[in-house]
């Protein structure tokens, strides 16, 4: 089944994972699913993005039967407690401080659904991020130029990361919130032809 008569739908609000995919070229539509997801701070954050990620395509999935819908969930961790999105500017300053000079894992969580053929794919992806030290000072520098609410650990690479990252190892796009080799192989070995 091609693309004409199977659309895929990225199941997410994520304006920076709907440009990540437009780099594959594939073209979708965009439906944000309607779902509570799991933001414990002591959930396993392997576990906690793949079942966020599944929750997604899984809602819209249920609406599209005949179409293919990709989910996906990104989150941050360091001493085994997950930094998702701060609450307010405070909570991201607290992220930042607690981030500084340290190594941290970025997690995401990919679901691949095509419920009328049965296609259940789901895959979890790491990459590591090493923060330089950061003083008060480049702190508000970075947060007057970044808007961190909708950022998992408050912070993006790819917006004034030189202030803040001293190098990262892994997937820059999955730092991003979608890894794209993954994403390829996903849908690949889902069956979706591109």
């Amino acid at each position: 089944m091609n693309l004409a008569t199977a659309p895929l739908i990225l199941a997410s609000a994520s304006p920076r994972r709907r440009e990540l995919l437009r780099q594959i070229g594939i073209p979708f539509t965009v439906e944000v699913a309607a779902v509570q997801e799991n933001e414990a701070p002591d959930h396993d954050p392997r576990e906690l993005v793949l079942e966020n990620a599944a929750l997604k395509a899984d809602a819209i999935s249920q609406g599209h039967p005949h179409a293919w819908v990709l989910g996906a969930d990104t989150t941050v961790c360091v001493d085994e407690t997950v930094l998702n999105k701060p609450a307010d500017l405070a909570e991201a300053k607290a992220m930042l401080r607690r981030l500084s000079g340290r190594t941290h894992t970025v997690f995401t969580g990919l679901a691949l659904r095509h419920r009328s053929q049965g296609v259940r794919l789901d895959r979890g992806v790491e990459s590591r991020v090493v923060f330089r030290t950061l003083t008060e000072e480049v702190i508000e520098t970075y947060l007057s130029r970044v808007h961190p609410l909708d950022k998992a650990g408050g912070y993006a690479i790819q917006e004034h990361g030189d202030l803040i990252v001293e190098r990262y190892e892994g997937s820059l796009s999955n730092i991003i919130g979608l890894p794209l080799d993954e994403t390829k192989q996903i849908l690949t070995a889902g069956g979706l032809c591109f």
